[in-house]
């Protein structure tokens, strides 16, 4: 079976992400519950993709993005999956398209999902 978040550089504990956004990691669980960041299990302990965390802060389209996602029915887990699942449409992950700025056109995508 093929992991689909192989795409991840890197994989950052709670403690490592706090250190990098220069917070407490309460601030970070806090961050993962309101979904301005994504925590995956990985090994049996919740890690976060490096990815997500940009110029000190996380990623600002992604709240808003899983939020949409969330509304369409989709469990946090079936959310993080889709973003990091190829899509044809977009020749790319939903999560690398963030990542370039693409935020209108995922979504876009996410709101077609509930429809």
């Amino acid at each position: 079976m093929t992991d689909i978040y192989s795409s991840v550089s890197k994989w950052l504990s709670i403690a490592e992400a706090a250190e990098l956004l220069g917070i407490p990691t309460g601030k970070v669980n806090r961050l993962i519950q309101e979904h301005s960041l994504i925590a995956i299990r990985r090994d049996g302990a919740p890690k976060i993709p490096v990815e997500i965390i940009v110029d000190g802060e996380p990623l600002h389209s992604l709240k808003g993005t899983v939020s949409v996602l969330l509304d369409a029915g989709f469990s946090l887990d079936t959310a993080c999956e889709w973003l990091y699942t190829e899509n044809d449409s977009l020749n790319t992950t939903p999560m690398a398209a963030l990542l370039d700025g693409r935020r209108a056109e995922i979504r876009r995508l996410a709101q077609a999902l509930a429809l």
